[in-house]
């Protein structure tokens, strides 16, 4: 950044520093070999970078409309367990950096319900694994039903009282409206996706423009926000979280007991040919295009995260504000390097 005192005048992002290689390593390990690495840049969101790598697999091996329908369900819950897991984390940090601290102890406190669940259906409590071409890798525990629909109902009352504690205070408003403003045509422009772009405006969602797995049967709304700014894009996550306990709330009410996997045996080989896959992660959009020359390891894969598609409006909505707004409007965009660098 340059400063003109504690104005910025020019802001160029500068990734890659913790790029890992993951497209690469993509090559040298089977399709399941490489669902536990591709979790790694995204631990807040595992499911949510797993979710459209699987999706293509299946799509290269034929499997797309074989897929049983309780392991569609808990796809679905998962990922937006996932969804509120990383709001959650996001929100915390925004807490300190608006001076919230409480804002920060309820989000992390909280957070831990959605991760024991998704530890009770995984065996994990950080990156899952649970997502597997053909399916979950595994069925959840009895009675866990019931205790999603109890911890899906205390946190619905909780985002009401994190409403009139932070999103309502006056403090927050003063720290983040006006603040970090990005325009729709600018969002448009500069490709963003998820939250960022729907708070400038544009309601873009791929569970609801391109559904899959059974989105198309849930009833929930797209939160868009016409502000552009900080707080806007602060509410937008805030709906969101809303918005997930009703899709989770119905798909524990309509799943049914079923196999949650195919039997499939041997070393899975892709037909030779090409797969394009993509979903709404937690930060927008995620998409993978998969090469297969009909062996076992892919023969290229490339990844989209949406934090790398939401770098560009980091300028855009940190110059020609002060230095100090300069953690909230970044947080705001809720960038990951982790994810953009890959």
């Amino acid at each position: 950044m340059t400063l003109d005192g504690d104005i910025v005048i020019k802001c160029i992002p500068d990734p890659g520093y913790v790029h890992r290689g993951e497209e690469k390593m993509c090559e040298y390990r089977t399709y399941i070999q490489n669902i536990p690495h591709l979790e790694r840049p995204v631990i807040l969101d595992s499911c949510g970078i797993l979710f459209p790598y699987v999706l293509a697999v299946e799509e290269l091996l034929g499997l797309s409309e074989k897929v049983p329908e309780r392991a569609q369900y808990l796809r679905v819950i998962m990922a937006e367990f996932n969804r509120i897991i990383s709001h959650l984390y996001w929100l915390a940090i925004q807490g300190i950096f608006t001076g919230h601290s409480t804002m920060f102890m309820w989000a992390t406190g909280d957070r831990e319900y959605f991760i024991d669940l998704a530890a009770m259906a995984s065996g994990a409590r950080v990156t899952f694994a649970y997502y597997v071409p053909g399916g979950v890798r595994c069925d959840v525990p009895p009675s866990w039903e019931d205790k999603v629909l109890k911890v899906c109902e205390y946190f619905e009352g909780r985002l009401q009282e994190y409403k009139k504690i932070y999103f309502e205070n006056p403090v927050f408003e003063k720290r983040t409206m006006d603040v970090g403003f990005l325009s729709k045509a600018d969002a448009i422009a500069l490709g963003c996706v998820g939250p960022t772009l729907r708070a400038s405006g544009v309601k873009s969602d791929v569970r609801i423009d391109e559904p899959y797995s059974l989105y198309d049967t849930f009833e929930f709304s797209v939160p868009v926000m016409q502000e552009g700014d900080s707080w806007a894009r602060c509410w937008v996550c805030f709906y969101e979280m809303l918005e997930s306990l009703k899709i989770i709330k119905q798909a524990i009410r309509k799943m049914r007991p079923g196999p949650v996997r195919l039997p499939l045996r041997g070393q899975l080989r892709g037909r030779v040919g090409e797969a394009y896959a993509r979903t709404e992660a937690a930060r927008g959009c995620m998409s993978y295009h998969i090469i297969s020359d009909g062996g076992p390891h892919p023969y290229r894969v490339r990844i989209s995260t949406p934090s790398f598609r939401n770098l560009p409006a980091i300028p855009k909505v940190i110059e020609g504000y002060r230095l100090a707004d300069v953690p909230v409007s970044f947080w705001s965009l809720n960038y990951w390097p982790v994810e953009a660098d890959k």
